[in-house]
This record gives structure tokens, sequence and C-alpha cells, in this order.
């Protein structure tokens, strides 16, 4: 078993294993429990009821928090010509030329978010494997292949807390929902925000519980449970 340092320890002292925190008790706890020299980020992390094998029952959105995530956001854009001009303009860090798709295919994945024009797909699809399991692959459902008009929307929603959130293999969701140096009113209401989106994306074919754990923590920080009844209400 791992071994935790002192300041672990004494953030975990202050969370009850057994009981269920109500979702403003959870955000007091997050900030008195940041422990770390940097400003760590409030990451929230959910067990779902769903079967991630079975098309149907797949969980992904997108949605964008109301305070941000109090990060600076790498954007590249996969594109070329008059979209490539739009998307400098509108703040893009990389555009994805033949060079730089070449440096990709060779493992760099220095960014938060990619975003590719329809034309441009045929040589991002040469990516997969590497943008695929880092979740930068530019998907149609998410929001991140889309016409040139659309690029100055999408790099200005990236860049302010723009959050793509999907269920994994474990049929858990991760997704941050902003910094422990916010306010509690701005993470109760980036926290809300995740929740009501995740109701919503409920798939019909799920039977039964939809959402059967829910767990706050900052970064190398103890696990808070929350009460899914409460949260979800």
């Amino acid at each position: 078993m791992p071994k935790h340092g002192r300041k672990y320890l004494e953030a975990a002292a202050k969370i009850d294993r057994d009981k269920l925190y109500s979702r403003s008790e959870a955000v007091k706890l997050i900030k008195e429990t940041a422990f770390t020299k940097f400003d760590p980020t409030v990451e929230v992390h959910m067990r779902l009821g769903v079967d991630p094998r079975h098309a149907e029952q797949q969980v992904r959105e997108v949605l964008n928090l109301p305070h941000g995530l109090g990060k600076t956001v790498r954007v590249l854009v996969f594109a070329e010509g008059e979209d490539a001009r739009l998307a400098e303009e509108a703040g893009a860090d990389y555009i994805a030329d033949d060079e730089l798709i070449k440096k990709i295919q060779d493992g760099w994945t220095d960014f938060d978010v990619a975003i590719a024009v329809p034309s441009m797909m045929g040589k991002v699809g040469r990516l997969g494997r590497v943008l695929g399991p880092r979740g930068l692959m530019p998907n149609p459902r998410a929001g991140t292949v889309a016409p040139g008009q659309d690029l100055p929307r999408l790099i200005e929603e990236s860049k302010a807390g723009r959050v793509e959130f999907r269920v994994d293999r474990t049929a858990n969701i991760h997704a941050p929902i902003g910094k422990a140096s916010f306010t509690e009113e701005q993470l109760m209401d980036n926290l809300n925000h995740l929740l009501d989106t995740i109701k919503r994306a409920r798939p019909a074919a799920v039977k039964g519980t939809y959402v059967h754990r829910i767990v706050m923590a900052n970064t190398m920080g103890p696990g808070i449970r929350l009460d899914t009844s409460e949260a979800l209400s």
C-alpha cells in the first residue's frame, strides 16, 4: 500500500469516510482539504448504472461551465487557408499544418483541446492512435468538428471553460469543475451545471439506478462522497 504524506493525512482526517455529504458540505470541504503548493483542480468522479459496451447506453456530452475552469486552455485547430486565418484571429494557440501533423503522429500532444474543420478530417483520422487515448480526437458529436464560420465561437468556448466528458469502459465519468481557489458559490454553480447535464444525458435504454456514486476531490487529495439523492435533486 502506498504511504501518504503528512499533509494528505491531515486533509483526510477532516473527512468522515462513512458519511455522504451534501453538495454545500462537499464544496466547503474541498476548499479546506486543498494542501498542495499549486492551485489544485477540483474534480468530480461518477459511477453510472450504464453498460458502456452498448452504443445505446453511451453517455457523452459537452458543457460550458458558468465560471470556467480557472486555467489556461491551449487550443489546436486543424484547418487550412481561410479557415486557418479565422482560427488564428480567434486566438487558436496552434494551427495544425502538415509539419505539425507529423509532429503529432510522433507523439506530441502539448495542447488541451483539438478542433477540426470537416475538410481536414481525412488527415486527422490518421492521428486516432495518438489523439484517441488522450481524449483529444475531434468529434462531430462533441462539437469539435465544425465549419470554419463556427471556429471563433468554439475557440472562445474552449478557452472559457468548455468541458467534454464521456463514460469510460468501467462506467465512470471524470470531469473538472474548477480550481480550489474558486469561491464556494462558483464551485457550486459549476457542480450543479455538470450534474444537470449528466442527468439530462441519461440514455433511454438505462433501467434502474442511473447514478450510483459521486465523489469530489482535489488534485492529489482525498475523496469526498456525495449523497447522490441530494446532489441530483
